[in-house]
């Protein structure tokens, strides 16, 4: 065990640049970071959405990289491993959670500190691909449990072309759920490889039709769209809020009348995660993603902000 410093992008103020500088990583075993993913969470906290956090923070839970020349990753979310909800293998809803990048400096640094217990190997030495689909990936599995997802439902995917959302439609195709995806028109010609149907976000709020399931990634922008295109008895699994904007229903009567169901989704577990690392070694999901380099986070956080990266934003620590 050790504790030092390392070259990291520091966010100092809430809404500004980071700061490439020195900076305290902690205390535990030392992963060489390889790449590092860009989360929508990442955003939400730059943002200063999470009230409970303080600056300085390193931010970062898609974190991927070398250990005594071995390729590892490392669960995102450090767990109590003593609650009852990791007792059950649902550490995602762990009742004393730390996220890297949050209350643990995370991977947006030439080094990270971890626990042995959060490390885990890598199949391959492709850190990119991991760090890019990963994260996403787990989330689509763990939302779709959720949801119920069986083959030949009519799933609806807000945010398609974003670092969820383009790996969330290729896991439904892989279940077998016919896709309708959302998304910009500048994303629409490449979501359209994985979807049965594509509406641009400026269609949305003509689009008439009723879908099993709706996979909420944007939030309070398109929330009563969903639900209007959502049947009776439908369920609306709420997966992310990208501008952190308080989610008022429009339009509750209709909810109410088609007993609508609305259902949080929290990260997922470790069982997923391994899933996910799984099914893209083996090439059955195709990361999306883009590079930037440490010294061009700033870069990527402005371009992710007005939703021009598609798929994935990663950090490549050269």
């Amino acid at each position: 065990m050790c504790e030092l410093k390392a070259l990291a992008a520091v966010l100092e103020e809430y809404g500004r640049p980071l700061v490439i500088k020195e900076a305290e990583i902690g205390e535990g075993i030392l992963l060489k970071v390889i790449a590092s993913g860009i989360c929508g969470r990442d955003l939400v906290i730059w943002r200063g959405g999470f009230r409970n956090l303080r600056p300085p923070l390193v931010m970062g839970h898609e974190i991927y990289g070398e250990l005594d020349a071995r390729p590892y990753g490392i669960y995102g979310m450090e767990s109590c491993g003593r609650c009852r909800f990791c007792l059950s293998g649902k550490e995602n809803l762990c009742e004393d959670t730390r996220f890297f990048g949050e209350k643990r400096p995370g991977g947006y640094a030439k080094f990270v500190a971890v626990e042995e217990r959060n490390l885990f190997p890598l199949p391959d030495t492709q850190y990119e691909k991991y760090a890019a689909g990963v994260c996403p990936l787990a989330t689509a599995i763990h939302s779709s449990k959720l949801a119920g997802v069986r083959a030949g439902d009519r799933v609806l995917v807000t945010g398609a072309g974003g670092g969820v959302g383009i790996h969330m439609i290729q896991y439904l195709r892989l279940l077998g759920a016919n896709v309708v995806s959302v998304t910009s028109p500048e994303k629409a010609r490449y979501v359209s490889h994985y979807s049965d149907e594509v509406i641009t976000e400026r269609e949305f709020s003509r689009y008439v039709g009723e879908v099993d399931h709706v996979m909420e990634l944007v939030g309070s922008e398109t929330v009563n769209e969903s639900l209007r295109a959502l049947k009776r008895e439908g369920t609306l699994v709420l997966v992310g809020n990208v501008t952190g904007s308080e989610i008022s229903l429009k339009r509750p009567a209709l909810t109410i009348m088609r007993e609508q169901r609305i259902v949080g989704s929290a990260a997922y577990t470790k069982a997923e995660t391994m899933e996910a690392v799984k099914l893209i070694h083996e090439g059955r999901i195709k990361p999306v993603f883009k590079r930037y380099r440490l010294d061009q986070v700033n870069e990527a956080l402005n371009e992710l902000s007005r939703g021009s990266v598609l798929g994935r934003a990663v950090l490549v620590m050269e």
